[in-house]
């Protein structure tokens, strides 16, 4: 019997997460200079790292000869959530989290339900843990919550939910996830991911960990790899009632998190200019994504995050072409979608030269 036959039949059924395609691969692939390649793939900032933490990780270099110490950014978020710092979990990332919720209610003989075209890490999660994935049918490229809810079984144990959606941009009104919360069974746990809850307008957003509160069963997970910026840097959490955290930390890997993304995050958390400066540019950026695809005569999906789905004919190729011109857009036919491409909203100089490359490959 082979070493590949020893191994868990779980785990040799999962497909690998697939990342978009990094700029040096493509520079080494094309013999592009790198500083001729647009990224547009992987939903990243265009503004770069927050100037507080870039600040704060150059001050950190110095203590990296210890291990971390994540007492301040718990800290700093339960002063940001006004919840207590036992109920925080930092995550190398927010996927870190994600897979220590499945880790710790996932298991052979039991199932998790997600949608549709939703981040591809909640299968992956789900069946790294040995339970049965069950997907969803969408409704209108988002989640179909009422049909979630019918497809629950008695041995649910995990519900994924994204809000805005990725890779569709879809966003779920509020009052209709809190209804779908009263409605799950207390013993299934639901996982909201907010990993682009900060790109919603101000006006449409609500502090959803009020809801803790009412629902023991929920657990919020977001992220700094976004509109903060921290990407490469790898740090994300979540927040839940004490019981579970507790269970989180159990299983979490000691000092997960670096000192580095650790300080980058609790200085990132202050810098509400960069912020406000990352919105309003992701706002300018839509529109000028938006406008452009729909002057190129492109459909595509109204979108609540800092990225755009749209849709062509042959996307494989198309896609081939954008790279040839080097541009790395994300292609999503492994989401169920293969005449779709997803493309990160950039500066406006990066939008113009995707948007010129666009027209020249369709």
């Amino acid at each position: 019997m082979t070493l590949l036959a020893q191994s868990l039949p779980y785990v040799r059924a999962i497909s690998p997460y697939q990342p978009g395609k990094p700029i040096t691969q493509l520079a080494r692939e094309l013999g592009f200079a790198v500083d001729q390649i647009v990224k547009l793939a992987s939903n990243e900032n265009p503004l770069g790292m927050s100037p507080r933490a870039r600040a704060a990780v150059t001050e950190a270099t110095a203590t990296l000869s210890r291990y971390p110490d994540d007492f301040a950014l718990k800290q700093a978020l339960a002063e940001r959530t006004g919840i207590g710092m036992e109920r925080i979990v930092l995550g190398n990332g927010s996927n870190d989290v994600l897979d220590l919720v499945a880790r710790v209610f996932l298991a052979p003989g039991r199932s998790a339900i997600f949608a549709e075209y939703a981040f591809a890490v909640y299968p992956l999660a789900t069946l790294s843990a040995g339970a049965a994935p069950i997907a969803v049918a969408a409704c209108d490229f988002g989640h179909d919550l009422e049909a979630m809810q019918a497809a629950i079984r008695p041995d649910t144990r995990l519900i994924w939910i994204a809000n805005p959606n990725n890779p569709t941009g879809t966003f779920l009104p509020y009052a209709r996830l809190k209804l779908f919360l009263q409605a799950v069974p207390a013993e299934v746990v639901v996982v909201l991911d907010e990993a682009y809850n900060e790109y919603l307008p101000p006006t449409e957003r609500i502090d959803t960990t009020a809801w803790l509160a009412d629902f023991p069963n929920l657990v919020i997970t977001r992220t700094f790899s976004k509109i903060y910026g921290l990407a490469g840097l790898r740090i994300g959490y979540a927040l839940s009632s004490g019981e579970i955290a507790d269970l989180m930390n159990r299983v979490r890997q000691p000092f997960n998190c670096n000192n580095l993304a650790l300080a980058a995050a609790v200085a990132a958390l202050d810098d509400h200019h960069f912020v406000a400066t990352s919105y309003a540019a992701n706002r300018a950026g839509m529109e000028q994504i938006v406008g452009g695809l729909k002057r190129l005569g492109c459909s595509h999906i109204p979108s609540h995050g800092n990225f755009v789905t749209f849709r062509v004919a042959d996307a494989a190729a198309v896609n081939q072409r954008l790279l040839q011109r080097g541009v790395i857009v994300r292609p999503i036919a492994a989401y169920g979608m293969p005449d779709w491409l997803r493309v990160t909203i950039g500066s406006e100089s990066e939008n113009s030269r995707f948007l010129a490359a666009l027209e020249v490959s369709l």
